[in-house]
């Protein structure tokens, strides 16, 4: 953990409370079979511990999911997955997976060739938004209302999350978290208090790879298990996806879009992830928070919002979103969650949950319902609370900015994983060049 992030906070006092927090570890026994139990844990290490939760062990034991941190495949018993597959293959176009695995899982694409005229809207290459196959939506890469920052982290759920979901508790602030499903089988719990705490979750894929690499099955088994898996833990289905690395095409979207995924994306990366590789520094990091601050202050977004890249990664990057939460409050008149900027008022598959609209939210109403019970732990422990419905103060404030922050090329992959289902922190930067047909 980096201790120059939490100490210095431009919120001083709610950061130095944060900071002191993350260094109290609690003597006494911990609940870790319901999702208040796991919530009151804030020494990292406790956090982090590995802990089993009957749901997923039962899951994981009977075959029902691909083995976690391992690209997905398609269970050869999982005849629902297998029809499902089945129903929506017509809706997937010609196009060939980008590059050759193993290193293209990787984003190591740098003997692979590809036409200038990028026909695959291929983001990793020129970064392409808006679909040149015909019935698929654009991504959403700005936020359509004004002064508005779209937010969300990326990478979760992380074990040690608990001091920053806090932290935007405090605040009344609702984020989008996309969630890699293999994290969510790893810390179900964790998983949880995103509905408890009426975040948005969306899917993050089940293995974290490049996903134009994989072949069609593999596409679909990494989206279709991530959302099995998020439903069995959450209770929620989720209808939004962010690509790994923003690695995306047609071919990609067309599978996501038949499963009933938006595809989101960004404008800016603040490269928190990157720390450590390639020579990129925590004052690198905050330059870019410091550019998208300077951007809203000279009116940049007057017209429309926009999106940040960040992460729940580790508590750096955690760290990093408090440290400059004060600052981007008062740059943006509205930090909402990316749902609510697209009045995605039914997040998920299930009905009986309900995002607030904009307007709504920026009025205050920042939960509307939070769908009832959370799934239970089994008989050793008791339901979770879900999200409860009611009314606070909303996340407006205002304020004019500027400043740039740098565009992701999409050229790095993600850090490796290990074990436990945890981001590496020190993962080699792995880089690549597409080469032009003539």
């Amino acid at each position: 953990m980096r201790l120059s992030s939490l100490f210095t906070s431009q919120a001083a006092v709610s950061s130095a409370l944060i900071a002191t927090t993350f260094f109290t570890s609690s003597a006494k026994a911990q609940d870790r079979t319901t999702e208040q139990g796991e919530a009151q844990i804030t020494d990292p290490g406790q956090e982090c511990a590995q802990y089993s939760y009957p749901p997923v062990a039962a899951a994981l034991a009977a075959n029902e999911f691909p083995p976690i941190w391992t690209v997905a495949t398609i269970l050869s018993s999982d005849t629902n997955a297998q029809a499902k597959y089945q129903s929506i293959q017509s809706q997937i176009p010609n196009i060939q997976p980008k590059g050759t695995q193993p290193a293209s899982l990787t984003g190591d694409f740098s003997n692979f060739t590809y036409p200038s005229s990028d026909p695959d809207c291929w983001w990793t290459y020129d970064q392409c938004t808006t679909p040149k196959l015909a019935g698929l939506p654009p991504d959403l890469a700005v936020v359509p209302e004004p002064d508005t920052l779209g937010y969300g982290f990326d990478d979760g759920p992380n074990c040690s999350h608990n001091v920053f979901y806090d932290f935007l508790s405090q605040n009344n602030q609702k984020a989008t978290m996309f969630y890699i499903g293999s994290n969510v089988m790893d810390w179900p719990l964790e998983a949880q208090r995103a509905v408890a705490d009426s975040h948005e979750i969306c899917v993050h894929t089940w293995s974290h790879r490049y996903m134009t690499s994989l072949t069609n099955e593999e596409v679909f088994a990494e989206f279709y298990y991530t959302m099995q898996g998020i439903k069995l833990v959450t209770g929620v289905t989720p209808t939004c996806w962010r690509p790994p690395s923003g690695d995306v095409d047609d071919r990609v979207r067309a599978i996501a879009h038949a499963l009933g995924l938006r595809t989101i994306i960004w404008k800016y990366d603040s490269n928190d992830w990157r720390v450590g590789i390639n020579n990129i520094t925590a004052a690198n990091v905050d330059q870019n928070y410091e550019d998208l601050i300077s951007r809203a202050q000279n009116g940049t977004y007057a017209t429309a919002g926009t999106i940040m890249l960040t992460h729940e990664l580790n508590n750096f990057t955690m760290s990093e979103a408090v440290k400059f939460y004060a600052q981007l409050k008062a740059a943006f008149k509205y930090i909402v969650p990316m749902g609510v900027a697209t009045n995605q008022t039914q997040p998920y598959v299930e009905t009986n949950y309900s995002l607030p609209s904009f307007e709504q939210y920026i009025s205050g109403t920042t939960t509307i319902s939070g769908g009832g019970p959370l799934p239970t732990g089994g008989s050793s422990g008791s339901t979770g609370s879900g999200s409860s419905s009611g009314t606070s103060s909303g996340t407006s404030s205002s304020g004019t900015s500027s400043g740039g922050t740098k565009s992701s090329t999409g050229a790095a992959s993600r850090a490796s994983f290990d074990g436990l289902g945890m981001l590496a922190a020190g993962a080699a930067f792995v880089g690549f060049a597409v080469k032009l047909l003539a």
